[in-house]
């Protein structure tokens, strides 16, 4: 296995001792990257302000260069650093939801890398509220760009193991800081622009955003009727690139069907009577079992289920199925982002890894 300068493994999981954080956050001052939990999903972690740092980030997860990072701050009062213009409704949402899974795009500081922000004039920040994280932030003193730690276009990592799988020793360390509480990605709202617009969603919603700046932001996707908007719209296509937002995203390498509840069981049925193995994500149980097919029973509770949406992917996606179907969800503004993540999925399943 190949050694480091201190003779230790690379892509060795770390428990979250301070030693452990002190270890990790002098690797990044060095130029090196490691996998960092965040409450959203493990992050792989960079010096955001070391180019080169940056761009081992890309070559770890095939990830395209004009992709742009999240830049993960100790605390909102480094902001002036990285932002260039802080609108004072950005600010106010800063003060409601950081730490925690909301990141604000807003106009890039001078100083910040192009490799960090894709060569835009923007950047993406936000304050985790992961203990361990805001720990390796504090040690470090400066801000680390973290995107999840997978493979380009591949299910997010919400454990160390995950982490390691996924990139092996292209990472030097994994700080392990247990499961992920929220277990999908934040939710990024764009200030760069006149009208404050979700361009991915997440934990925060909405709603949520109103209630503290008086304001609905407008929604990608989401006509102000409330319908589907026309994807190549002018605002569409002047909105900053932004992470996770490709049609294919989060997927398994097993083909990913969304199906509805009514039909699950026959069409399940129906793919195992022709001789497939299938996986299937479900509400519920079916009774009897069939033993040809492989359920399992998703929480009811949609912040439960988003906490568990990567983990039960990847197991799926280990059982040399033929396809792997998940029941639809329920409608509502709570479901959003998870329905986000499972048809970003269904696009990109059955592919080969980027990179």
């Amino acid at each position: 296995m190949t050694k480091d300068s201190g003779a230790k493994p690379r892509g060795r999981i770390e428990p979250p001792t301070l030693v452990a954080i002190r270890e990790a956050a002098a690797l990044l001052r060095a130029g090196d990257i490691v996998g960092m939990p965040t409450e959203t999903v493990y992050g792989l972690a960079a010096d955001a302000l070391n180019p080169a740092a940056v761009n081992k980030i890309f070559a770890a997860k095939g990830r395209p260069a004009d992709h742009p990072l999240i830049v993960h701050l100790p605390s909102a009062d480094h902001l002036p650093r990285w932002a260039a213009a802080i609108p004072k409704d950005a600010l106010a949402l800063a003060r409601a939801f950081w730490p925690g899974p909301l990141t604000l795009i807003l106009k890039r500081a001078p100083e910040v890398p192009d490799e960090v922000t894709g060569g835009q004039d923007t950047v993406g920040l936000r304050v985790p509220s992961h203990s361990i994280a805001l720990a390796m932030l504090l040690v470090f003193g400066s801000g680390i760009a973290a995107p999840s730690a997978n493979r380009f276009g591949r299910i997010s990592p919400t454990t160390a193991a995950h982490v390691r799988e996924e990139l092996g020793e292209r990472v030097a360390m994994v700080v392990d800081g247990g499961p992920c509480a929220v277990g999908i990605e934040s939710t990024i709202l764009d200030f760069s622009r006149d009208v404050p617009e979700i361009l991915r969603p997440g934990a925060i919603t909405p709603e949520a955003i109103a209630r503290v700046i008086g304001r609905r932001p407008r929604v990608r996707g989401e006509a102000a009727g409330g319908g589907r908007a026309d994807a190549h719209s002018a605002d569409a296509a002047h909105a900053p690139r932004v992470s996770g937002a490709l049609a294919a995203h989060y997927a398994p390498r097993t083909p990913l069907r969304l199906v509805q509840s009514g039909l699950l069981a026959a069409e399940a049925a129906a793919l195992a009577g022709e001789g497939s193995r299938v996986a299937v994500l479900a509400h519920g149980l079916p009774d009897p079992r069939d033993s040809r097919l492989i359920w399992q029973a998703m929480p009811a509770d949609p912040a439960a289920y988003a906490q568990e949406l990567y983990a039960s992917l990847r197991t799926a996606d280990m059982l040399d199925a033929d396809f792997i179907l998940v029941e639809a969800l329920p409608d509502g503004p709570a479901w959003r982002a998870i329905a986000d993540r499972l048809g970003r999925a269904a696009v990109g399943s059955g592919a080969s890894p980027a990179g």
